[in-house]
C-alpha cells in the first residue's frame, strides 16, 4: 500500500471512531441499560469499511469538507445489523468482533431494542452530517433515503429474511446471489453513493460509483463465507462455521472454495472496471478494492 494513502485511511477511521464514540456517548435521552447497550454494540472494534468507502467516494469526487459523519451513519446501521444478525431467532451467535454479542453482553429483549433503537440513530446522524456539511435538504433527504432503502425490505433485511429461509435448503448460484446482493451488497453500494451524492457528484460518476459498491458488496460476501469455512474464530472475531450447523447454502458449499475466490476476484475486477471507465480510481478506493480482495478476516 501507498505509504500516503495508508495514512489517509488511518486518519479516516481514527475520525469515524471519534464519530462514533460521540454518538454512543450522547443516549442521554435513552434508559440507561439501552444506552449502555448502544454503546457497546457501537464502539466495538471493526473494519470501518463501510465507512471508510463513504470517503473514499467523496474525496474521488471532489469533496473537500469532512464525511466522517456521514460514514459513522452507514456504520450505525451495519452495527445494528451484526446485533441483530446474531439473535437466536436469526443465527445464534455468541462471538462478535472478539467478544460476546450485544445479546449475550445483555439480553436478547434489550439487543433487539439497541438494534431498532441504531436505526433512528443512523437518521440522525446522517441528518447532522449534512447539515455540518453544508449539503442541501434535497441532498440530505436523498442521503436518508438511500441509507433507509438500503436498509430495508428491498436490501439488508431483505436478504436477511430470503437467507433465513433458504436454511437447509439447496438454492442456486442465481438464488444465493440475489439474497447477498441484498443482504451485505446493498448497504455497500449505498455507502459509496451517499459519498458520491455528498460530493456533488455528477448522475454518471454517482451510478458508476453504486455498480463498483455493488460488485464489491458481493465479493466481500463471497470472502466472508470462504473465510468462514476456511478460518479460525480467532482470526475471524466470530464463530467460525456457522454457515454448515445452520445448514446455510454458501459461495463455498455451492461453488467450492476456490471457485468462490475466483468469482469474489472477478467481482473486485469487475468494480476497478466501472471506477476506470469513470476516472475515479483513487487511492484510497483502489486500498479498498484490493482489501476486499485479499481479505483473511
Amino acid at each position: 500500500m501507498n505509504e500516503q494513502t495508508e495514512v489517509t485511511l488511518a486518519q479516516w477511521r481514527a475520525r469515524i471512531d471519534e464519530e462514533l464514540a460521540q454518538v454512543a456517548s450522547n443516549g442521554d435521552a435513552l434508559p440507561p441499560f439501552l444506552c449502555d447497550a448502544v454503546h457497546y454494540s457501537l464502539i466495538g472494534e471493526g473494519k470501518r469499511l463501510r465507512g471508510l468507502l463513504v470517503m473514499a467516494s467523496y474525496e474521488a469526487l471532489g469533496g473537500r469538507g469532512d464525511a466522517s459523519g456521514l460514514a459513522a451513519a452507514v456504520e450505525i446501521v451495519h452495527a445494528y445489523s451484526l446485533v441483530h444478525d446474531d439473535l437466536p431467532c436469526m443465527d445464534d451467535d455468541d462471538m462478535r468482533r472478539s467478544r460476546p454479542t450485544t445479546h449475550r453482553a445483555f439480553d436478547v429483549p434489550t439487543a433487539t431494542v439497541a438494534g431498532v433503537t441504531m436505526v433512528a440513530l443512523a437518521v440522525g446522524q446522517t441528518l447532522r452530517a449534512a447539515e455540518t456539511m453544508g449539503l442541501s435538504a434535497e441532498t440530505a433527504k436523498r442521503l436518508v433515503s438511500v441509507l433507509m432503502r438500503a436498509s430495508g425490505a428491498s436490501g439488508m433485511v431483505g436478504g436477511q429474511l430470503m437467507d433465513l429461509m433458504s436454511e437447509g435448503r439447496a438454492v442456486s448460484v442465481e438464488h444465493l446471489e440475489a439474497v447477498h446482493r441484498a443482504k451485505t451488497g446493498a448497504l455497500i453500494a449505498a455507502s459509496v453513493t451517499m459519498g458520491a451524492l455528498a460530493a456533488r457528484g455528477a448522475p454518471d460518476a454517482v451510478d458508476a460509483l453504486a455498480s463498483a459498491g455493488a460488485s464489491l458488496g458481493l465479493a466481500f460476501q463471497i470472502a466472508d463465507d470462504v473465510l468462514d469455512a476456511t478460518a479460525s474464530s480467532e482470526l475471524l472475531g466470530k464463530t467460525a462455521g456457522r454457515g454448515a450447523v445452520l445448514a446455510k447454502s454458501t459461495y463455498a458449499s455451492t461453488l467450492g472454495v476456490q471457485a468462490a475466490r475466483a468469482r469474489s476476484d472477478a467481482l473486485v475486477a469487475d468494480a476497478m472496471k466501472h471506477l476506470d471507465q469513470a476516472g475515479l480510481r483513487s487511492g484510497p478506493l483502489l486500498e479498498l478494492a484490493r482489501f476486499v480482495a485479499a481479505r483473511r478476516s
